[in-house]
């Protein structure tokens, strides 16, 4: 890559996921790069739109798409702080990212290693390369920090 590499994506993709917490929606951030450069950035706002497919990495291939003026996202890849849902992992194959990035895995609904392969199933008609694990550990603290703030909030 040109441009910044897997862990300083991750960063700006964390960065992302801060942002969600300030308007209590879950940390997820995404960002899509090409070549290493940023051409969209996304954070949950399921909260804040009140739309249930306002998911960080759907809405970071939007503004990448818009950047690019196109739908088909080749050549670039998609970092995220967790792993993505079977939705997202759709809209991965369907706008023909390269790479997916993902930080902490989510075993009850991760659909790209955890519970289905979606972004990398050779029966769909595009695959993509899937690097797992990184900052893997902070990425998780983000989700475990936030649920535990909630559980205390709820008992109180």
């Amino acid at each position: 890559m040109i441009g910044m590499d897997h862990d300083a994506l991750m960063a700006l993709a964390i960065e992302q996921a801060e942002l969600a917490r300030t308007h209590d929606d879950v940390p997820v951030g995404a960002v899509v790069a090409r070549n290493g450069d940023v051409i969209g950035v996304g954070r949950n706002q399921r909260e804040l739109d009140g739309d249930p497919t306002a998911h960080a990495e759907i809405l970071a291939l939007r503004a990448a798409s818009q950047e690019v003026g196109l739908w088909r996202l080749d050549g670039c890849e998609l970092v995220v702080t967790l792993e993505p849902c079977a939705m997202c992992a759709g809209a991965i194959v369907l706008s023909r990212i390269d790479r997916v990035v993902y930080g902490a895995t989510d075993p009850k609904a991760g659909a790209v290693r955890s519970l289905m392969q979606i972004a990398d199933d050779p029966r769909l008609n595009h695959r993509a390369e899937v690097v797992a694990d990184v900052r893997a550990e902070e990425c998780g603290r983000l989700l475990k920090d936030f649920f535990a703030e909630r559980r205390r909030a709820r008992s109180r």
